[in-house]
């Protein structure tokens, strides 16, 4: 099932995405909260008519870098030897068609397409086993950074979590399985250009292991967003450029990149 947040008339809600043709959409508006049990209402709404929102409001999103061995050889960085996490304010967190807006304090932006994982349910100290049973489901995300202010900064919440700098949607798929989700294709386009094309076979640790590791510091929430990289091909972004992050199994998530008002 492919859950969407979305918003019409002032309300928000959240909805099951049907169909299969991208002019053909609809939502099935969804009583309650999908980390709940819920029910289908069955009023249906074209999904042209909506404005999709951030399909979750993480309490905190969880990134992890230089998870692909080609990525962090293109920066020049060694690949560590255990998962290597950094931190989204939930300020960062934008959704599909949302302007990203380019920080003054950077003249380096820069795109890195990554598979999202969702968190269902409150978790802590997961074994490997159970690790599927807390995945709510899977969306695309962008994980925007100021380049130049990482590498001036060392530590990086500035360059990775000024605002609008975690594109996330345009739903989450609740349907894949933790195994497919280890090998699909990730596809990022610039101004409908190839950047970014690899697959989340690639990745030095597993997403059981990055959910193990985080979890054994810190409670996990429902709509909690883990990161699990990049692959190589990262580049510039610039004030006009559209950019489109496509996963296999999953949708295609595109914003643009305005100058910071």
């Amino acid at each position: 099932m492919r859950i969407a947040r979305f918003s019409i008339d002032g309300n928000v809600a959240f909805g099951a995405v049907e169909g299969d043709k991208p002019d053909e959409l609809v939502l099935d508006i969804i009583k309650g909260i999908p980390f709940a049990d819920f029910e289908l209402s069955g009023t249906k709404v074209p999904l042209s008519k909506v404005r999709l929102l951030p399909p979750v409001l993480p309490n905190k999103v969880v990134a992890f870098g230089r998870n692909y061995a080609e990525h962090a050889r293109e920066l020049g960085n060694e690949v560590p030897d255990a998962p290597f996490a950094f931190f989204k304010p939930s300020t960062a967190v934008i959704g599909p068609g949302d302007a990203i807006q380019y920080p003054s304090f950077t003249e380096d932006l820069q795109h890195e397409a990554e598979l999202a994982v969702v968190i269902g349910r409150m978790c802590r100290e997961v074994p490997r086993e159970r690790v599927a049973d807390v995945v709510f489901g899977y969306t695309c995300a962008l994980d925007v950074t100021a380049r130049d202010v990482q590498r001036r900064e060392k530590q990086w919440a500035r360059a990775k979590g000024f605002d609008t700098s975690c594109p996330l949607g345009p739903w989450v798929e609740t349907d894949l399985s933790l195994q497919a989700a280890k090998d699909l294709t990730i596809q990022l386009t610039v101004n409908g250009e190839q950047r970014q094309l690899g697959r989340t076979s690639e990745m030095i640790h597993s997403i059981e292991d990055l959910i193990v590791n985080i979890s054994e510091a810190m409670t996990l929430l429902p709509g909690d967003v883990i990161l699990t990289g990049t692959p190589a091909g990262v580049g510039p972004l610039h004030v006009g450029d559209e950019v489109a992050v496509t996963i296999e199994g999953i949708g295609t998530l595109t914003n643009k990149v305005v100058k910071r008002g």
